[in-house]
């Protein structure tokens, strides 16, 4: 048995990539919005808070971000997970540090590996998956 195992990880560069991509999609909206990408251990790679952004953004981008890492799916996936399950309803979103259950957090997945993650806050949570989807435009990764 091996005592280590190969892993993506999303690159600067690409991540870089996804934040100009998202800054193009806000600034088409002319809403200002908080763009974070995270690395496949949630651990924060680039980082835009563009001119006017809330200063709360900045904390909710991150956790969505970490919230679709940690889990591997996106954020907007979590109500429908958790609506009819009372024990996970009434648990999860006071029990899990962290965890944001609406839209705007996307795993990176590339070559079917789990890369990072994306999350972008500043608008209504629809408007904040447009911005990430444009962001997952940009390396061609899936909105999953």
């Amino acid at each position: 048995m091996a005592d280590t195992f190969p892993k993506s990880s999303i690159s600067t560069e690409a991540a870089h990539r996804m934040i100009a991509a998202a800054e193009a999609k806000a600034t088409d909206m002319g809403t200002p919005m908080v763009i974070a990408i995270v690395d496949d251990g949630g651990v924060l790679k680039a980082f835009s808070r563009m001119d006017g952004a809330a200063l709360l953004s900045v904390q909710v981008a991150h956790d969505k971000a970490y919230t679709a890492v940690g889990f591997g799916m996106p954020t907007h996936g979590w109500h429908d997970f958790i609506k009819d399950d009372p024990p996970l309803a009434d648990g999860a979103p006071t029990g899990i540090d962290r965890l944001v259950i609406f839209g705007g957090g996307y795993p990176i997945t590339i070559d079917g590996q789990l890369a990072g993650a994306i999350g972008v806050s500043g608008g209504h949570y629809s408007e904040d998956q447009q911005v990430a989807e444009a962001g997952l435009g940009a390396i061609g990764a899936p909105a999953a």
